[in-house]
Parts: structure tokens; sequence; C-alpha cells
């Protein structure tokens, strides 16, 4: 009896392992096994190719800045980590429209030029940026910080209208060109440190005002060196200054004269806009560093007694940076 059962059991128990070799197989198939390998694979891929491509364009707006918007670039560096990435990729977006004007030979080309951004920005509150590095940036920053569309619209807008190519007619058209373009990436600015505060968009609105100021004085020389003056008409008028006196790089008192009056506007925004300093939080000081590239320029034209041609202001000020890293750390404008 006991023979018999022992060979029942070992008949069960090998009958029982035949039947587990079914089980098994399927359970472990080499298909299925290869299958999900490939898929690992392919999404570790895709993975890697995402981040590949994101890092190339954080690299292409960081190059771009540095290259065209030093002292954006420094500014922007000195931004909390969460920040600045999105402002170099908004000091980007500026720069490529910046340039448009300069790069092309026909008006219709920079139109066509200022439509494909409207239509990225477009695309890009609609999570379908295009396959372009400041785009994708830009994309990335606006997901991240909930940018208001419409000063990125106004951007370009303003962009668009400049591509006329005239001299403004008076300072008045200067200052809301530098509300529409300077003032509204402050805005944004703004936003990507997390603030909405009116104390602080009303200096916003004086400083970029002052940086437009400037930023058409320190284009004089390069711009009349191609034949073009885009200072205010009034003011020259007033002082009995032609185009011609520019393009031939006048140094004449009547031309500093012009500078003067321009340059006293950049300060007095200058001025309205720290009469806010005391009702804008501390953290929004850090958008508002280009206040000391703006001193800068300011003092060194008046040391040059308002002589915009003067062979001192070709060279950018190598205590900037400096300087903006120690009006940073004292969070003030």
């Amino acid at each position: 009896l006991s023979c018999n059962s022992g060979i029942s059991a070992i008949h069960g128990l090998l009958s029982s392992k035949t039947s587990l070799y079914p089980a098994l197989h399927k359970k472990i198939s080499p298909s299925c096994v290869c299958i999900k390998r490939a898929a690992d694979i392919q999404s570790v891929r895709a993975a890697t190719s995402a981040t590949a491509d994101s890092q190339i364009n954080e690299k292409y707006c960081l190059d771009l800045v540095r290259s065209r918007d030093y002292d954006g670039f420094v500014s922007s560096l000195l931004l909390p980590e969460e920040a600045r990435r999105s402002s170099l990729a908004l000091r980007a977006f500026n720069v490529e429209l910046a340039q448009v004007k300069d790069s092309v030979s026909q008006k219709t080309i920079g139109l066509m030029r200022m439509q494909f951004w409207k239509t990225a920005i477009e695309e890009i509150y609609r999570d379908e940026p295009p396959n372009q590095p400041v785009s994708a940036e830009l994309w990335r920053a606006v997901r991240k910080h909930y940018l208001t569309k419409r000063w990125l619209l106004r951007i370009i807008t303003e962009r668009e209208k400049d591509l006329d190519d005239r001299a403004y007619r008076n300072l008045q058209e200067l200052e809301k060109y530098a509300e529409n373009t300077q003032s509204s990436l402050i805005y944004l600015l703004l936003e990507c440190l997390g603030l909405k505060n009116v104390h602080a968009d009303h200096a916003a609105s004086h400083i970029g005002k002052a940086q437009g100021i400037v930023t058409c004085l320190r284009a004089t020389p390069y711009h009349s060196s191609r034949r073009k003056v885009y200072l205010p008409m009034d003011i020259c008028m007033l002082h009995g200054a032609s185009q011609e006196d520019f393009i031939r790089g006048s140094r004449e008192q009547n031309v500093r004269d012009v500078v003067y009056d321009i340059a006293s506007q950049a300060h007095v925004h200058l001025q309205h806009a720290r009469s806010f300093s005391n009702n804008v939080p501390a953290a929004a000081n850090l958008a508002f560093l280009q206040t000391v590239v703006l001193e800068d320029y300011l003092q060194r034209v008046r040391r040059a007694d308002f002589d915009v041609f003067h062979p001192s202001l070709k060279n950018r000020n190598p205590l900037v940076p400096i300087q903006l890293y120690i009006r940073s750390w004292k969070k003030s404008y």
C-alpha cells in the first residue's frame, strides 16, 4: 500500500509539474519581454530627447540674450531660480522682435515675421507651441507663471508699427512706444516673480518709459551711421537741429540741447518710479534692476556734456554687473 501511495504521489507531482510548463511559458513569453523592454527603451529615449531639447532651447535663449542684451542677461541671472529661466525666455522673445527691423530689407518681410509671432503666441496659449527654441521656452514660462497674453501681444503690435521706419513725431510718441514695449516686458517680469501690485505696476510703467528713451539715445550713433534718425522731431525742431546734423555726427550745442531735453525726460521718469518705492514690495525691486543701467548711461552722457557721439559712450561700463549685484542685494531701485 505504501509503495502504491508513493508511486501515486510521484505521479501527481510529475503531472502537476508538467502542467506548470504552459503557464510559465505563457507568463514569461520571450515576445512579451521583448515588447515590454522595447516600450521601456522607447519611453526612456523619448524622455531623454525631451530633456535634451529643453536644454538646447534654454541655451539658445541664454546665448541670444547674452549676445544682444547683455545688461538684461546679467539682470536675469540675479533673479530667483524659479524666475530666471522664464526671464531669459521673455528677454529672448524681446530680442527676436527688436532685431526684425534691422534684419529685413523690406517692410513686407518684417510684417511676415511679426505675424509669425502673433500666431505663435496664440498657439502657445493653446499648448501647441511652434517648434522653435524661443517659442518653446516662452510656452514653458507661460505655463509656469500664467503670464498675461495681452502684454505679449502688445509688444508685438507696437514693434510692428515701428517697422514704418520714421522718426517719432514727438516725445509723447516715443513714450507710448516705450510703454507698450519696455513697460510691458517689466509687467511680465513681475508676473514671473509672482507679483501683482498696483504700485509696482506704476513704477514699472515709468521705468519702461525711461528705458525706451535711453535706448533711443544710446542707439543714435549707430542709427546715424546708417543715415537714420529716430529722435523726436518736435525737440529737434525746437533747437534747430536737422536730421543731417545727427547723420554727420555733429557735436554742436543745438544737437547737445536736443540730447539734454530727451535725457532729462528719462531722468524725470526714473524719479517718478522711485516715488512709489515705499509702497512697492521688496521682491519687485529685482524686476527693476535695469534702473542701474539707465542711471549709468544718464550719468555718463551728462559727464560728456550731452554729446551723444562722445567716444566714452561707445564702450560698456565694466562696473555695471557689480553695481547690478549690489542693487539686487540691497533690494532697492
